[in-house]
């Protein structure tokens, strides 16, 4: 359910379960932190199959009643912030819920014009995980954090965009327009980019 293509020192991992809105099972978050971890690219992007990036969490294994604190999710986001090349998330469609964290962990985040993001804890009785809201903070505030937390706000693409949950929207093909936003740091000296990184903090 996780599709993995290299090209050009580019590692593209695809979300692929489209008939389930791209829905995160344990053992799928498992398998993405693992790749994430063992990758040597130079590039990392996460993009989901078919019209939505996500829906989050696979309610069948919520139910089940492992997946909603799995430490998976921290895993990999964590897996993500550790990537030492540029990662980028490139959003085919919306995001929900705990998807969100390996989004919010990326570089970089684009997105097509139909896209919304929502991250409705606040709903379903449950704490976001715990890396989330302070990355979520440091891109949007902390006011819009809040909103975004404490109301399941449904954030779109042009509220996102000037909020800075996103860098950019789409404007053509989301491949080719990812394919310009990484050529820079394709063609660039791995080491480079991990010290640009750092300097950033």
């Amino acid at each position: 359910m996780i599709t993995s293509d290299t090209i050009d020192g580019q590692l593209t991992l695809t979300i692929n379960r489209p008939d389930k809105a791209n829905a995160l099972t344990e053992a799928m978050l498992a398998e993405l932190a693992d790749i994430i971890a063992e990758t040597d690219a130079r590039v990392l992007v996460l993009t989901g199959a078919g019209k939505v990036f996500s829906a989050g969490a696979d309610l069948d294994d919520v139910r089940g009643g492992t997946l909603a604190t799995s430490p998976e999710w921290e895993r990999l986001s964590s897996a993500v912030v550790n990537f030492t090349g540029l990662s980028v998330a490139a959003m085919n469609g919306s995001c929900a819920g705990g998807a969100l964290g390996m989004v919010l962990a990326c570089d970089l985040r684009i997105a097509v014009p139909t896209a919304k993001f929502f991250y409705p804890v606040i709903k379903m009785g449950v704490l976001p995980q715990p890396s989330d809201p302070a990355r979520l903070r440091d891109l949007v505030g902390p006011s819009a954090a809040k909103r975004i937390l404490l109301t399941g706000a449904r954030i779109t693409v042009d509220e996102a965009l000037a909020l800075g949950l996103l860098d950019q929207v789409s404007a053509t093909d989301l491949t080719s327009d990812v394919e310009i936003l990484t050529a820079p740091a394709r063609a660039a000296d791995p080491a480079q980019v991990t010290a640009i990184k750092a300097l950033i903090g």
